[in-house]
């Protein structure tokens, strides 16, 4: 099934309604949080959640035949940020991930050289500002309307 379509998303959440058992009534985690296939636990023992990963690993594995990613599933202060469904979390703040930024930047910057028209650049950054809205990016977004605007 294609990634973001929406049966592949219904059946990830099926599928890993076993995980969710498992770690919040077994595991007894207290702050779990899963979109889709991305989950983070949040714990104040980093000893605690290499015990977790592990047993996580374990029952991902003879349970549910999947493994963990070995480069996304990482301990972490939370002080570094979570990457978690397209933003960096952290404790009292959400950033937009760079890319996204990159992204949206090099819209307008097409749209500086006319290669899309105006149409265009509002369809996207209509939708890059429903996204951005939910970080704390007030002054970014306001700075991005400047750019498209100041071209009139």
């Amino acid at each position: 099934m294609p990634l973001g379509n929406l049966t592949s998303q219904f059946f990830a959440n099926v599928y890993l309604n076993e995980l969710d058992y498992f770690v919040k009534h077994k595991l007894k985690a207290e702050y779990y949080i899963r979109y889709v296939d991305d989950f983070v636990i949040l714990h104040s023992s980093k000893e605690q959640l290499e015990i977790w990963k592990k047993e996580i690993s374990e029952f991902l594995k003879e349970r549910l035949k999947l493994e963990l990613h070995p480069q996304k599933s990482r301990i972490i202060p939370l002080s570094q940020g979570i990457d978690f469904v397209g933003f960096r979390n952290f404790w009292h703040h959400r950033l937009l991930r760079k890319r996204n930024i990159s992204s949206i930047l090099s819209k307008i910057e097409l749209f500086e050289k006319d290669e899309i028209d105006y149409e265009q650049i509002l369809e996207s950054l209509q939708g890059w500002n429903a996204y951005a809205k939910w970080a704390d990016s007030f002054k970014l977004r306001r700075g991005v309307m400047k750019m498209i605007y100041a071209k009139d």
